[in-house]
């Protein structure tokens, strides 16, 4: 399934920053859940363009709203009022039951922007982030998350975050004090190794949060607009966050990003931040294709359904000599293997399926939403099949 790279790889190769470690293949074409490359060879998509896929690729109700507002106005910024921007902000305000919204264009901006946001709105500096979080590259993203080796090259970083245990309410409690702002946290760990939110231990942070005037931030990036079989996975425990961070697949695929503010926040005073691409009619017009797909259909419903078969499949079936454990929520979907992933991810594309790592040895799926059953269970199957040859 692997294929030569013709001059155009060699000139990306040239002329790309490096920051990337790019695998041998040249994806030229999506349709649905599955990828073309220039050879013509056909993968099924697991990678699900980094979380940000989860309609697919040249989904018609998101193409078609793309399309039509390309053809009426590109770029609007917030210096001025916009009709698609407002439907926008009052749908999405609706769907997280928030009253406000700071539109942006990215995961990481979101970020930044929430933790302005909490130093501005509580006068604290302090930040209490999670081990084996994920929230960005950007510098103050970057101080939240916990791999150091994202973050030591690029110290001194933001000052005043604080890293305690994901899933100890313990050490949270412990490391609260009225020099706090926030709390950042996700509801299931990404890139830190698709590790869910024990039950109780969001609604005991929240609680935490609201008796000492602590923020709550919840993170959402990648598990948002239905990954895990929820509209926004913090509805699955039960909490209500005072601010919402947004991204991936929030537009379809189109570049966005949100952090979605509560009543403890209240309105921003103006000039307090900013972003010239935020709020752009495009990326509004795409995202509202995506909350009416997700709230006009059975989407969300198949994906907790279909996810709960996937992980009890895999639980029964994977070997244990190469397993340790199967995690996730919906189709977010995390695999712990005794030894790396990497051989296992090369031998998954020669199988014309595309996954991702989660650390060195989890291999994590984030197949499309819309992916057909044949195309679900050929991956299960075929991912079954490669870790029990790997024994």
């Amino acid at each position: 399934m692997l294929s030569t790279l013709p001059d155009q790889a060699t000139l990306e190769e040239v002329h790309s920053s490096g920051a990337y470690v790019k695998r041998d293949v040249q994806i030229v074409r999506g349709t649905g859940a599955r990828l073309r490359d220039i050879a013509g060879n056909i993968y099924i998509d697991c990678v699900g363009g980094m979380g940000s896929a989860n309609f697919g690729h040249g989904h018609p109700a998101i193409l078609a709203a793309i399309q039509h507002q390309a053809a009426d106005l590109i770029v609007c910024p917030e210096l001025f009022h916009n009709p698609v921007r407002a439907r926008y902000q009052a749908a999405l305000c609706r769907a997280a039951q928030m009253p406000r919204v700071f539109l942006c264009n990215s995961g990481a901006e979101a970020v930044e922007g929430a933790l302005k946001i909490a130093r501005l709105a509580t006068g604290r500096p302090g930040i209490i982030a999670t081990m084996r979080g994920f929230h960005g590259r950007t510098m103050g993203a970057l101080s939240a998350t916990w791999n150091r080796a994202y973050r030591e090259p690029f110290g001194p970083l933001v000052p005043h975050i604080t890293h305690v245990p994901f899933n100890n309410i313990e050490q949270m409690q412990a490391a609260m004090d009225d020099s706090v702002a926030a709390v950042l946290v996700e509801v299931v760990q990404g890139e830190g190794g698709i590790h869910p939110a024990n039950d109780g231990y969001l609604q005991a942070v929240q609680t935490l949060c609201q008796n000492t005037g602590v923020l709550l931030i919840i993170d959402e990036i990648q598990t948002g607009f239905g990954r895990t079989g929820w509209l926004f996975a913090h509805h699955y425990d039960g909490v209500q966050p005072d601010l919402l961070c947004l991204a991936k697949s929030i537009a379809g695929g189109m570049p966005m990003g949100a952090v979605v503010m509560g009543e403890r926040v209240g309105e921003l005073p103006p000039k307090t931040h900013g972003s010239t691409f935020g709020g752009n009619p495009l990326a509004c017009a795409a995202g509202l294709a995506v909350l009416d797909l997700l709230q006009n259909t059975h989407l969300i419903q198949q994906t907790h359904q279909r996810g709960e078969a996937v992980l009890a499949h895999l639980r029964a079936h994977l070997p244990e000599q190469t397993v340790r454990e199967v995690r996730g929520r919906g189709l977010m979907i995390g695999i712990e293997l005794r030894g790396k992933v990497a051989p296992i991810l090369q031998t998954l594309q020669e199988r014309g399926i595309l996954a991702l790592s989660a650390g060195r040895t989890v291999l994590r799926l984030l197949p499309p939403l819309v992916i057909t059953d044949d195309d679900l269970w050929h991956v299960i199957d075929t991912v079954e099949e490669v870790l029990t040859h790997a024994v």
